[in-house]
This record gives C-alpha cells, structure tokens and sequence, in this order.
C-alpha cells in the first residue's frame, strides 16, 4: 500500500466532515492526550516521574482505539484511553518507558541514531494491543524486527503532515489537534498493512525471543 493510499484510508476511517461525530472524537482523544502530558509535565519534579507513569499506558490506550477504528469502522470510546492502564500496566508502563530511556540512549551518540530507534520502536505499542500476552521486551523486539525495512516508510508518512501541522499550528494552533489525529489514523493503517502483508508472507507469528532483532540495539 502506498503513502497516498494509507493517508486516503486514515481519512475515510475518519469521515469526510472535519466536524462529524467521527472527527471530533478522535480529536477528542488527541486533546486528552496532549492535556495529560501538558498538565502533568507542568508540575514541578513530581509532574516528570508522572509523566513517566502515564505515557505508556495512555499511548497503548489511543493505539488500541485507533487500530479497533481501523479494522472495524466502529466509533471510539473515548473512555478506552485509559485501557493501558486496566490491561497489564506494568508492561505497557514499561514499553512507554524503556523505548524513551533507549531513545535517549542511542542520541546521545548522535541525533540521528536517536531518530532512527524511535522509528524501530514505534509499533510497540500496536504489537501489545495484538499480543496481550507479550512482555515489553517482547513487544520492542517485535517491533524493531517488524520495522526493518519500513523505517523510511514511516518517516516519509510523517514528513508528508509537515504541511498540515503548518496549516493547523496557523490556526491559533487548535488545527494541529485535527492533524494528530489524522496521524493517529495514518500510524495505525501503516501497522494494519504491515501486519497484514506479514500474514501474506507468513512471518506473522515469528516468535521475538528468536528472532534476530531481540535486544540487538546495533541493528537499525
């Protein structure tokens, strides 16, 4: 599927009518993620070790609503952001924080390496949604396995909102809320057609622990 294809179907996921029921919830999922962080990362010290508690959880939440509307067509419940934290918090903490920590790791080489790991580690949280068995460090190794080759993919896609992000941050910057949820959906039709060319490959079940991406952070 190509980039204009997987941005054509994060529309239709959406609705036609910026305004619709649609629309708005999803940008209403958006805006409780961007509060939670703006809000929580505004208290002194306390507000850092929060945020490091809720990031993983609240991300797993909003991957696990867009990824249903993906596949189902179905409205989102916005109350289901908060999944991470009823379904396995400990790992989904954990995926929040150790694809950070390793992040941060890797950029201290360069800003580069940093940029290319985060891109490895981007379907974790996805994986998990799929995989509620697996641990965080399961979850990683898939992901980076599962990324290998399609890092660029994922980054052109990104690239490809720069000028919307533009438009919105205008628009007194309300518009980019609009955007990141576009991105929501863009990222979780790139991963259901990842997943899905997989199963027609049959490597879908290739189990992390064997792979040769498990722990490997040389590998990119």
């Amino acid at each position: 599927m190509t980039r204009q294809q997987m941005k054509a179907m994060a529309k239709a996921q959406l609705g036609n009518q910026i305004f619709g029921n649609t629309w708005l919830i999803a940008v209403g999922v958006i805006t409780i993620q961007t509060a939670i962080s703006y809000f929580v990362n505004a208290i002194p010290v306390a507000g850092q070790v929060a945020s490091l508690l809720v990031m993983g959880p609240i991300a797993y939440g909003v991957a696990s609503m867009f990824l249903k509307q993906t596949r189902t067509g179905e409205k989102m419940d916005i109350g289901d952001i908060f999944n991470g934290f009823k379904d396995d918090f400990s790992n989904t903490f954990l995926i929040g924080l150790m694809t950070m920590i390793f992040t941060v790791l890797w950029s201290l080489l360069f800003i580069i390496p940093g940029i290319i790991k985060s891109y490895s580690y981007s379907m974790a949280v996805y994986i998990k949604v799929d995989h509620p068995d697996y641990d965080w460090k399961q979850c990683i190794d898939e992901s980076q396995r599962m990324m290998q080759g399609h890092k660029w993919e994922l980054f052109v896609l990104d690239l490809s909102f720069i000028g919307w992000l533009f438009v919105g941050a205008c628009c007194c910057g309300v518009g980019t809320l609009w955007v990141n949820a576009y991105m929501a959906a863009a990222h979780s039709q790139f991963y259901e057609n990842l997943r899905r060319t997989e199963i027609m490959n049959n490597v879908e079940n290739v189990d992390p622990q064997f792979n040769a991406y498990a722990f490997d952070d040389r590998q990119n």
